[in-house]
């Protein structure tokens, strides 16, 4: 009896999936209805129907289906970000079909959907979503294929919501992820062109005109930042680096001082003029603006370790401070200072304990450790040599 039944319900499954056969009516139905899922699930089977693959009406049905899909799924998570998408690749699908339909017939239309001419150029912000998600997730090459249909869709017209250049710079980012920099100096450059407001794409743009020791492009980037977005730190921050770069210290200097401190109010911004005080040999004034940013942002690799830099410089610095001192003579005064060695030896001992916790495998972070616990002559120098032979 439980061999008759079983042998029944394989029957009854195969019948379901046989009656399930491709209706482009029964897809623009459900379509019609705003059933998206069900709609989609209705195309797919047109699709993949050998005479429906060759109608224009298949692919524009689908680009229209997944186009609102798309529109439906990523609305729902702006709203919550805990939803799920159950068809993530719709936006770049929706923009194949558009384009297919259209090289089907050129002038394929249908009631209620959009025709390509009107859909392709409305596609460029799910496109820009689905990129940065490629990109979030590490796809660096996949991201770029997106983008670049999303840049496609941007420049069909005039966009009815333009970006300000965040497009391009997510496209550019692509590039430089895929090691592709003069095509991704391009991309930053345009961002700009398309009136990007955002301080991250002049900085890009800067580092990669630094690395082709561009200077004169490095200094107009610059001052079109510093006109752009004229009470932005990080691009201060960038002409006091560029002045360092050039070898005009003294300009550098000039601007650093007159750098109001309570514009320094993220992470990023102290660690970046702290390396400026670093790559001055500043170490003091480096260290006082880190343990700002330790004590009131949440932990952060770049913070720990250059206050450890710091303390292992003034360190050494007081211990032959300490020696000269003790060369002099001045036996009291060297054993002073050479105790302030030691404790910010100490200091710079616990600092790259915590970024190793964070980084376990950095190896500037094993090497420096293995430095001052050879220093201190500290029994933790035989476990750190296993750990860097390794």
């Amino acid at each position: 009896m439980k061999k008759i039944f079983l042998s029944v319900s394989i029957s009854l499954v195969l019948l379901s999936a046989f009656c399930q056969k491709p209706s482009l009516t029964k897809a623009y139905n459900y379509y019609y209805d705003q059933n998206f899922a069900k709609a989609k699930t209705a195309i797919d089977l047109c699709t993949n129907d050998e005479k429906l693959a060759e109608k224009a009406n298949t692919w524009l049905y689908k680009a229209n289906i997944y186009y609102y899909l798309a529109n439906e799924e990523y609305g729902a998570r702006q709203k919550d970000e805990t939803y799920k998408i159950t068809a993530p690749n719709t936006p770049e699908e929706a923009y194949d079909a558009f384009v297919k339909a259209k090289s089907i017939n050129k002038n394929i239309m249908a009631t209620g959907m959009l025709s390509p001419d009107e859909g392709l150029p409305k596609m460029y912000t799910l496109l820009l979503i689905q990129g940065v998600d490629m990109l979030m997730a590490q796809n660096f090459e996949s991201g770029k294929r997106i983008l670049e249909k999303a840049i496609k869709s941007y420049e069909i017209q005039k966009p009815e919501y333009p970006l300000n250049g965040e497009i391009y710079y997510y496209y550019a980012y692509a590039l430089e992820m895929l090691n592709r920099p003069q095509d991704a100096i391009a991309a930053y450059e345009k961002a700009i062109n398309d009136n990007s407001k955002d301080a991250n794409v002049f900085l890009r743009l800067i580092e990669n005109y630094k690395k082709n020791n561009l200077k004169e492009k490095v200094f107009e980037t610059i001052e079109n930042g510093k006109q752009t977005i004229p009470d932005n730190i990080d691009i201060k921050v960038a002409e006091i680096d560029y002045y360092y770069w050039i070898k005009d210290n003294s300009k550098g200097r000039a601007l650093l001082q007159n750098l109001p401190a309570s514009s320094l109010n993220t992470p990023t911004s102290i660690v970046n003029v702290a390396n400026i005080y670093i790559a001055d040999s500043n170490y003091t004034e480096a260290e006082t603006l880190l343990k700002r940013a330790y004590h009131s942002y949440e932990p952060n690799f770049a913070v720990i370790y250059n206050l450890g830099v710091c303390c292992y410089y003034i360190s050494q610095n007081k211990f032959a401070t300490a020696n000269q001192y003790d060369v002099q003579g001045k036996k009291e005064l060297a054993a002073s200072v050479k105790q302030e060695s030691d404790n910010y030896l100490d200091k710079a001992e616990t600092y790259f304990e915590k970024a190793l916790e964070m980084e376990p495998s950095e190896e500037s972070v094993l090497n420096i450790l293995k430095n001052i616990y050879a220093r201190k002559q500290s029994p933790k120098y035989d476990d750190i040599i296993k750990r860097i032979g390794k």
